[in-house]
């Protein structure tokens, strides 16, 4: 059998960041666990990357907690939430996935089996996340917009812009409100085996309610990986895809005979009839076939997808778009 061609998607623009790391172990013929797995670390220990690892954004209480999950299949898939004193989530997931029979574990359970696994501790507040959380607790007016919304009024990426150069390189629409709140390096793969893995890291939502957990860690919410069926990875506004365990209706659709396009945008569509959608909401939707035919949909413009194959490494807006945002300027890396 003839090698097959390998493939990696992101999230958003940072995927690119992602990608450009994993990229090495497909070409060398390496996993595509490892290589969703090297894509998380590296956004993860990029402190300028708010919303994920090491530098992502408290919760309303100060402290960073961070959630993430890895899966190859449905036998084969593991996840942890609510970790706070590590700063690998997705690492911790797979050793979770090989090492027992659990498929989540959370809070100081997870981290407790971190330590026992050898995972350093690590301090994930940094400065200057700090200094946008006391700007967020003294005086949330002064940080208007959605992206940093939690329990008190919401606030704004403007104010903050210079904290971290990769935000900066973000394409303009991805700071417009309804993206300013998206949360998850989501990444999936096919290896030159034909292997397919996929993984999600987050640190969650700015200044959420301490305690909150979000679709990343949680199979079939933020990822679905059947090797039979196919792929989906998701980012956006958590609560959405757990009220309609979005990634397995994805594949779910995909084992039915939807095509990867059909899949992502009937997985919307299904979200928009089932939540209340709000003005800061926005779900971006990646769909991976075992051939390694792919698409993507999202609720509303500005969600990018990072896609890296031995003939492109590319930055894309979404197949479909439920919700077309109404700023004109939707410029690319």
């Amino acid at each position: 059998m003839p090698p097959v061609r390998p493939i990696i998607l992101s999230t958003w623009s940072f995927g690119r960041i992602a990608n450009s790391a994993a990229w090495p172990i497909l070409c060398a013929g390496g996993s595509a666990l490892d290589a969703v797995e090297r894509a998380c670390i590296t956004v993860e220990d990029d402190p300028t990357i708010d919303s994920v690892g090491r530098g992502g954004l408290p919760d309303a209480s100060g402290r960073v907690s961070l959630d993430g999950c890895v899966m190859l299949s449905p036998k084969r898939c593991a996840g942890v939430c609510f970790v706070r004193r590590f700063n690998h989530p997705v690492s911790i997931a797979r050793r979770v996935m090989e090492q027992t029979h659990h498929v989540l574990l959370a809070g100081d359970g997870a981290e407790a089996f971190s330590e026992a696994q050898g995972f350093a501790p690590v301090e994930l507040l940094t400065d200057e996340a700090r200094d946008v959380w006391h700007k967020w607790r003294n005086d949330p007016a002064q940080l208007r917009g959605e992206r940093y919304r939690g329990w008190l009024p919401p606030c704004n990426v403007e104010e903050v812009s210079g904290m971290s150069d990769n935000r900066q390189r973000l394409a303009a629409d991805e700071v417009l409100p309804h993206n300013r709140s998206h949360d998850t390096i989501g990444v999936l793969a096919i290896d030159t085996r034909g292997a397919m893995a996929g993984a999600c890291s987050t640190s969650g939502m700015a200044f959420k309610v301490p305690g909150r957990v979000g679709d990343s860690p949680i199979i079939g919410h933020g990822l679905y990986v059947d090797p039979q069926a196919g792929a989906a990875v998701a980012t956006g506004t958590g609560e959405l895809l757990m009220r309609t365990c979005g990634c397995f209706l994805a594949v779910e659709l995909m084992r039915q005979g939807a095509s990867p396009a059909d899949a992502a945008r009937q997985a919307i569509e299904r979200i928009v009839n089932s939540c209340d959608i709000f003005d800061n909401h926005q779900v971006g939707l990646i769909t991976l076939a075992p051939d390694g035919a792919w698409s993507s949909a999202a609720l509303r413009s500005g969600f990018r997808v990072a896609v890296c194959t031995n003939d492109a490494d590319d930055l894309t807006p979404a197949a479909a778009v439920h919700l077309p945002s109404s700023d004109p300027a939707e410029p690319l890396l």
